[in-house]
């Protein structure tokens, strides 16, 4: 069962951002999304606050979250954490199988 992990990062002026985009440019996500069982990092940007970065985070199943908290990937993130002052709230949500009745709701 796919796991799916939204963490908000909360900064101050610019700093969670910063983090996000310093994630990017280390190369630290392109790791964490060739890690066995990663099936999607991405941040985004909050459009009602500017101050708030959103990651989506999934993975195939809790083994491999557990692999990826137990990688040196986590002391990096720990490390970029800490520099920009960032706080985090987090909400887990499992992958159920049988979404078919949204899709008549989905336009594609």
């Amino acid at each position: 069962m796919a796991i799916t992990v939204n963490l908000r990062y909360l900064g101050k002026n610019g700093s969670a951002r910063a983090f996000a985009e310093e994630m990017m440019s280390s190369g630290t996500v392109d790791k964490i999304r060739a890690g066995q069982g990663n099936l999607r990092y991405e941040y985004y940007v909050s459009m009602e606050d500017p101050e708030t970065v959103l990651l989506i985070d999934s993975w195939t199943d809790q083994t491999a979250i557990d692999a990826h908290h137990a990688s040196p990937m986590m002391a990096t993130i720990a490390e970029l954490r800490e520099k920009y002052d960032l706080h985090m709230s987090v909400e887990r949500f499992a992958e159920i199988s049988d979404n078919a009745e949204d899709e008549r709701f989905i336009r594609k």
